[in-house]
This record gives C-alpha cells, structure tokens and sequence, in this order.
C-alpha cells in the first residue's frame, strides 16, 4: 500500500488544529495509508528542502506566517489564490508540480454567511495579512464592503486610533484576523473602542484557542453577536481535503 503523507508547515505550530483533525478523520475512515505532519520550519527558505526531504508528500497546509512568502516557491497557483494573492493549501500534482489553492475564504464565507442580516453591509477587517486578504475576497463575495485596519499609516487603510463611534456606526461587522489574543497571550486584545458595539455588530475572530477571547467577550458584554474561528477552520480543512482528492 502507498503512502499518502500530508502535513502543516507553518512557525512554532504545535498547537495546530490541522494535526490533531487529519489524524482523526483518517482514523475514524480507517485511512491507514494516510499521516499526518507537522513541519515547523523557522523561514520560508527551508520549503524547498522539506519537500525534496518528504517525497510521499501529497498536499500541505499553510499557516502563519507563511501563506503570501510561500508563492514564489510554487508553480503554479489557483484563480482564487492568485487573486487573494495568499495560499492555506498546497498540492502536489503526478509530476511533481505545486499548485497553491485558497480554501480560507470559503471557510470564513461559509461560517459568516449564518449572522449576516440586512443592516450587515460594512465590515472592518483588524489586519493584513494573509488572512485578512482572504477575509477581504470573501466579503467581496457576499458583496460585503470593507476596510482594512493597520497598525501604521497605509494608503487606503483605518489606523486604530482612528476608530470612533462613528467608524462603529458605518461597520456593523468587525473581524479579528491578527493573532493578538491567541493562547498563551489569551489578556490580550486588539486595542479598539468597544463601548461602541451594539447588539447591531457581529464580532467575528479567526482564533479558535481559546473558544472565546478577550475580542469576543469585550464585544459580547456589549450585545453583539460573537463567533470563533472554529468552524471557519474545520470549513476550510473539509475544502483542503477535496482539493487534495480531485
């Protein structure tokens, strides 16, 4: 029997959700070829020598902070990847060519899509990364208009200390796509005025560990409706899963 081997690479990744869902879907399937691993590498250079390294490999997920540095290593990349300009999925064609994909838009389209009512037609996205540049694709789907939120002056870009009542009046939907807040570092949070969130406002945050975060429960305590990136995580991984058996 072949080996199917797939894997995360990623930094500083043992927490990774990706690990602990693979190895029981293919345990519950009794998928007994199938492994999965994770591939902590400290830069994007090491790419090219894990794969010459694991040549039963047949499809990766990307995670922080390597989805956009990973591109120039491919040869190929999907519509919706390239548009996104990120990549969460990598596969592994019969000749040995990569092709990056994108399946966290869909995660985070399918998993907002259930809150979303009709006063819900601007969104703040907290972030610029890969992440946020999916979020963004996503939004633009669902015709969803949007604003990204930086640390630092940026064309085109809301500084956090520009976020007013009146920012919190126009955007009804505010999106976590920073890591700021993750376990360990679970005190923390992204500095925005929370007084101003209603009962009006989805709060929507890409970490999943913890269930709830420090975000989540500022803007709970103010009414508005919340939700983890849990099931975004699991959406996305279903999606990796078929792109990996087309």
């Amino acid at each position: 029997m072949s080996k199917r081997l797939f894997g995360l690479i990623g930094k500083n990744i043992s927490y990774s959700f990706s690990k602990k869902y693979f190895t029981e879907k293919f345990a519950l399937n009794e998928l007994v070829a199938c492994s999965y691993s994770n591939f902590d590498i400290q830069t994007i250079e090491e790419f090219p020598t894990l794969i010459r390294s694991n040549p039963d490999l047949e499809g990766l997920n990307v995670t922080i902070p390597y989805k956009e540095s990973v591109i120039p290593y491919l040869d190929k990349l999907s519509k919706n990847a390239a548009q996104i300009g990120a990549v969460n999925v990598i596969c592994f064609t019969k000749k040995g060519k990569t092709k990056g994909y994108n399946s966290d838009y869909y995660g985070f389209m399918k998993s907002l899509e259930p809150l979303l009512q009709a006063h819900h037609k601007k969104a703040l996205i907290l972030g610029t990364g890969g992440a946020a540049k999916a979020v963004a694709y996503a939004l633009d789907k669902l015709g969803i208009l949007h604003a990204f939120v930086s640390r630092e002056e940026k064309k085109d870009m809301i500084c956090y200390n520009q976020i007013n009542a009146s920012t919190f009046d126009n955007f009804h939907i505010i999106i976590n796509c920073t890591p700021v807040g993750t376990s360990p570092n679970t005190e923390v949070f992204p500095k925005i005025p929370y007084p101003f969130f209603t009962e009006k406002h989805i709060a929507f945050d890409l970490i999943y560990n913890p269930e709830e975060t420090q975000f989540l429960k500022n803007a709970k305590e103010r009414g508005a409706v919340t939700k983890n990136g849990y099931e975004m995580l699991v959406l996305q991984a279903q999606k990796a899963w078929k792109i990996w058996n087309k």
